[in-house]
């Protein structure tokens, strides 16, 4: 059994701790490491009979997430304040999100940069008030501050002086040159209240945004956190709601993808065993494609099939752009980086 194979299984429950080798546990570490779920899996295995060592490495995992969360929540208190002023309201997104609404793919999950959803028609005010509150630019190249502000779904990522801390601000969840176009007021509309007192995007948006972020936006890099996050978000909220799968396919097809978002729930069956209901579970030979790009890593956590990991990124890039603005895109970055 592969490395991976083995973590998926630990993930899910489908495999005892108990039966996995030492020299298996390097492996299961390396892939964990790798996609950013070392404290995910540390909260699956909290209550598991483990080496020493290894319960050691997750014990430290589990209390740096707890404090890595605490963070992300006061970024967001901050933002907040500097945005509040101006009345400029916005969605949390990704994990900040699913932190401030207390979700079970939050346990343990890493959180970097803050991501934020804001009215297009706020977007500049939002630019200006972070400006003034401490934030400044990370990109400071004058064709990737265009590209930007052109081309994408968001503003250059900007950074806090003082706390060194990211914030990505959106204005949509698709770059302006996709193929697909969300309705962008209609997340923003739809938003609900966290219990941390956020508004997050609501139980079927959160699904669809993160089925785009993962196949519609993304050349995989990071898929099977990604796709933990959906499978156990769909999961709690269908339990929760009998009628939830009938509105994920409603919003799905509101944002133009529905195919991603069922392309997500099968996979999502597939590696960790969801329970989709009917017209969700038909086959699809690409699937298996994906399969294998989220399965590609060695014992050490390295990609082992450079050409199908080549494949996804131009996959993402082509998804992005039309041909010919991809194109001048990838020239204009290759004579960059060659100068």
């Amino acid at each position: 059994m592969s490395a991976v194979a083995a973590f998926v299984d630990l993930l899910t429950g489908r495999r005892d701790p108990a039966t996995l080798a030492r020299p298996d546990w390097d492996g299961v570490v390396g892939v964990a490491r790798s996609e950013a779920m070392l404290a995910t899996l540390a909260h699956r295995l909290e209550a598991a009979e483990l080496p020493p060592a290894v319960a050691a490495l997750f014990a430290d995992q589990r209390a740096a997430a707890k404090v890595a969360q605490a963070q992300a929540l006061w970024e967001a208190e901050m933002a907040r304040r500097a945005l509040a002023p101006a009345g400029i309201e916005f969605v949390l997104l990704k994990g900040a999100a699913y932190a401030a609404a207390g979700m079970a793919c939050a346990a343990g999950r890493q959180i970097g940069d803050l991501d934020i959803l804001v009215l297009a028609s706020d977007i500049r005010r939002a630019e200006n008030a972070l400006l003034n509150a401490g934030w400044e630019w990370v990109k400071s190249d004058p064709y990737d501050d265009a590209y930007y502000r052109e081309h994408m779904h968001e503003l250059p990522p900007l950074i806090h002086k003082a706390r060194d801390r990211m914030i990505d601000v959106h204005h949509t969840i698709l770059p302006r040159t996709h193929r697909i176009t969300p309705d962008a007021l209609a997340l923003m509309s739809d938003a609900v209240e966290s219990a941390a007192g956020y508004a997050v995007l609501c139980p079927a948006d959160m699904a669809v945004h993160c089925a785009a972020h993962m196949l519609a936006d993304g050349d995989l890099q990071g898929g099977l956190r990604n796709l933990w996050d959906f499978h156990t978000m769909t999961r709690d909220f269908a339990a929760a709601d009998p009628g939830y799968w009938g509105k994920l396919d409603g919003r799905a097809a509101l944002h133009g993808l529905r195919d991603a978002v069922h392309r997500a729930a099968r996979l999502s069956r597939d590696l960790y065993g969801a329970r989709l209901p009917e017209g969700w579970d038909r086959q699809d030979a690409t699937d298996g494609w994906f399969r294998r790009r989220l399965f590609a890593r060695d014992d050490w956590g390295r990609v082992t099939q450079p050409l199908i990991e080549q494949a996804f990124y131009i996959r993402s890039h082509w998804l992005r752009m039309p041909p010919a603005m991809l194109a001048r895109h990838l020239w204009t970055k290759w004579r960059k980086r060659s100068d």
